[in-house]
């Protein structure tokens, strides 16, 4: 495997520094209670009326050299949350520690953390400037962080070649001269420039047609071997999903319900939300056929949530307490843990009574979606 320091250097501003400060065990991403709450005003006076509960104390890690897959309903805080971990939106309280150093303090400036991770959008037509080359975008984050002219054009003509575009051709090229394909391979080597540690993918693929889609999503695994990168990977696509992420986190109307490694999560999810967006991936097998929707309604109000366990309006499974007590984390199986009252020891869900933490036969394991639906 590669890494970024064996790249050619042909310029003393070529090796952006970076180092491994925690070594292989330590995360290199650490989130602790991460909230954004967007303020409402209005009447004569603009005064505050409310406040929107976009992102409400996210917690989780992201190990090094691993995909993270994040997926949710629409307005669930997944893109809301890649732009905190961006710090391109300021979190109205948490923490964020990049490698053991908590990031915009003294050991770990903002400019240094941008180096070490950076994002692809969505939109890839509205992430390029229209008025620059694919060279000149390309370029424009190495020389902002003090690399060279010459060096900066050299590692774009080099990570163009990279994705698959040749530099003769492509490099003189402007973004509305590209297919949708082409740009958002222009934008992974964007995001490629400042040789990161740490990529954000939200919805990199889902603009894409299939043939496509296939395309970049193996050039995102061939470039994630070869320069050691770790992905944040979000996506709507569940398939996408599971094809592409070693572990996945689940959110629910700004928080973190499941989060466990792809397969258990995709072959026995334990919370009832999870299932029900698993069921609704549509089958090619006639004989389990989806014959009523996985979920009724629409997610409750962000700026009023319902207390307790937010998602016990719209829960199959849900008593009385789920309205009362916000459920913990609990684990479910090693480095797999739901927010859940049914899996709490000690909760007051009648599922939950007498249950071993240790006996899977009252872990809520129906034999698929639909039937924890019924």
């Amino acid at each position: 495997m590669s890494t970024w320091h064996s790249l050619p250097k042909t310029g003393p501003e070529a090796p952006l520094s970076v180092v491994d400060v925690g070594g292989p065990a330590q995360p290199l991403l650490t989130i602790r209670g991460l909230v954004k709450h967007f303020p409402l005003k209005g009447g004569l006076l603009g005064r505050r009326r409310g406040e929107v509960r976009a992102v409400d104390g996210v917690s989780f890690e992201v190990l090094k050299g691993e995909t993270l897959g994040v997926v949710g309903e629409s307005g669930c805080g997944k893109s809301t949350t890649a732009r905190l971990l961006m710090q391109l939106l300021e979190p109205t309280a948490g923490q964020i520690v990049f490698d053991g150093r908590t990031v915009g303090s003294r050991d770990l400036p903002l400019k240094e953390f941008r180096r070490q991770v950076q994002m692809v959008f969505q939109d890839s037509y509205a992430s390029l400037n229209p008025r620059l080359t694919l060279e000149d975008s390309i370029a424009f984050g190495p020389r902002v962080h003090g690399v060279s002219a010459t060096e900066a054009m050299s590692r774009a003509h080099d990570l163009l070649a990279r994705v698959g575009l040749e530099p003769a051709r492509f490099a003189g090229r402007y973004p509305h001269e590209l297919s949708g394909g082409q740009r958002q391979r222009v934008n992974i080597a964007r995001a490629l420039a400042l040789r990161p540690r740490l990529l954000i993918l939200d919805e990199a693929v889902s603009a894409l047609d299939k043939s496509v889609e296939s395309q970049v999503l193996n050039l995102l695994l061939d470039l994630k071997a070869e320069f050691g990168l770790t992905y944040v990977f979000i996506s709507h696509d569940l398939n996408v999903v599971r094809y592409m992420s070693d572990r996945v986190l689940v959110m629910y109307l700004g928080e973190v319900v499941e989060v466990g490694p792809a397969g258990a999560l995709f072959d026995n999810p334990a919370h009832p939300y999870t299932r029900a967006l698993l069921s609704s991936v549509p089958s090619m097998d006639p004989d389990h056929r989806t014959e009523a929707p996985a979920l009724s309604g629409d997610p409750p109000n962000p700026i009023d949530p319902p207390g307790g366990c937010r998602f016990h309006p719209r829960c199959p499974i849900a008593a009385p307490a789920c309205a009362q007590q916000a459920p913990e984390r609990s684990s479910v199986s090693p480095l797999h843990e739901v927010r859940c009252l049914v899996h709490e020891r000690g909760s007051e869900h009648p599922k939950a009574l007498n249950r071993s933490l240790h006996d899977p036969s009252n872990l809520l394991r129906p034999h698929n979606a639909q039937e924890a639906l019924a």
